[in-house]
Formats: C-alpha cells, sequence, structure tokens
C-alpha cells in the first residue's frame, strides 16, 4: 500500500503529464522538486520524469517547441551526471 506521500507524487506526475503548455509543465513540475536533502536517486528520478513531461511538451506545444526542447534536454543532462557520479561512487547530489 502507498502512503499519502507516494501517492500525491504520483498524482502530480499525472498532472504534468496532463499538461499541454510549456507554463503548466513548468508549474506542475516545479511543485514536484524533491526536498533539498533528498537522495541522489529521488533527484534522479526527479530529472528523468522531469525530461519526459518537457519532452512531450515540445510536441504538444509548438509554440514552445524549441524551449520545452531545451528544457528536457537540460532535464535529462542533470539526470545522467546523477547517474554517472552513482556508477563511478561518488554519489554526491551537487548537481543540483
Amino acid at each position: 500500500m502507498r502512503n499519502g506521500t507516494e501517492a500525491a507524487s504520483q498524482d502530480g506526475w499525472r498532472r504534468a503529464r496532463e499538461a499541454r503548455t510549456l507554463m503548466q509543465a513548468h508549474e506542475t513540475v516545479s511543485a514536484l522538486l524533491p526536498s533539498q536533502d533528498a537522495s541522489p536517486a529521488a533527484w534522479r528520478e526527479f530529472y528523468r520524469r522531469s525530461a519526459a513531461v518537457y519532452t512531450m511538451i515540445a510536441e504538444v506545444d509548438r509554440g514552445h517547441h524549441h524551449e520545452a526542447l531545451y528544457w528536457a534536454r537540460r532535464e535529462q543532462r542533470k539526470a545522467e551526471e546523477l547517474s554517472d557520479r552513482a556508477g563511478a561512487g561518488a554519489g554526491s547530489a551537487s548537481a543540483r
């Protein structure tokens, strides 16, 4: 059984995936930011999911296509940096 925080997070990501404009994506994704002391794995998952939202927005909000692609790439790069650090054994969350 999921706890309340996990259920709220899942609902938040569902709303983010339902966004139809870049502004809606920014609003919903920013509400899902992990706490500053969250684990690197939590931040990596946030960036991975955020990248997916912005990739989708690039296709539906064509007026902001290039800006949404920028955000998708940025978030993907941050997720990859955290993965690289975890793979190297550093596990630092300083990429935030």
